[in-house]
């Protein structure tokens, strides 16, 4: 699984930036869970540089805070895995970039962290781009970390070519 996930990855990087190189715009990504695997597997492409512009990668809350101004109310109302803290996810990707679409991941990929409300595997994800709303999903991904954490950048990666195309 883990070699066709990473073929599948490189794949849709590929197929992302050559959506991107067309509309000539870039892209920004602010991730959690994912602990920047969708921004590795995006900068593994050559020539990434040209439509690739940042990734944050805000682990904790602070850092989503910090660097992304996820408000503090947002955390506590509603958690780091929401589509709330998600959609604040994307637009601080997108405010603080040169990028005109941005995509952002948080979630739980276990083993541990998981609630009966919020159990592991489940991620959030937003997407938006300049002059757009702002696109959520929550999916819920079965396996282990890496698995989890290789489907949340497959199902981004996925929505952003979609959002583009």
């Amino acid at each position: 699984m883990a070699e066709h996930a990473d073929i599948t990855l490189s794949r849709l990087a590929t197929e992302l930036g050559q959506a991107l190189k067309k509309r000539h715009w870039s892209l920004a990504l602010a991730e959690s869970c994912t602990g920047g695997l969708a921004a590795q597997t995006v900068t593994s492409i050559a020539g990434s540089s040209a439509w690739f512009d940042r990734a944050f990668i805000t682990y904790s809350n602070a850092a989503k805070t910090e660097m992304l101004g996820v408000s503090d109310t947002c955390l506590q109302s509603y958690g780091a895995v929401s589509e709330q803290t998600a959609a604040a996810m994307a637009l601080g990707a997108l405010n603080n970039s040169h990028a005109q679409i941005a995509g952002s991941i948080t979630g739980i990929a276990g083993p541990d962290g998981g609630s009966p409300e919020k159990p592991v595997g489940t991620v959030c994800f937003s997407w938006t781009s300049k002059g757009k709303s702002v696109v959520t999903s929550t999916q819920h991904f079965d396996g282990n970390r890496e698995k989890i954490r290789q489907q949340a950048a497959i199902f981004l990666m996925t929505k952003l070519i979609e959002d583009i195309s």
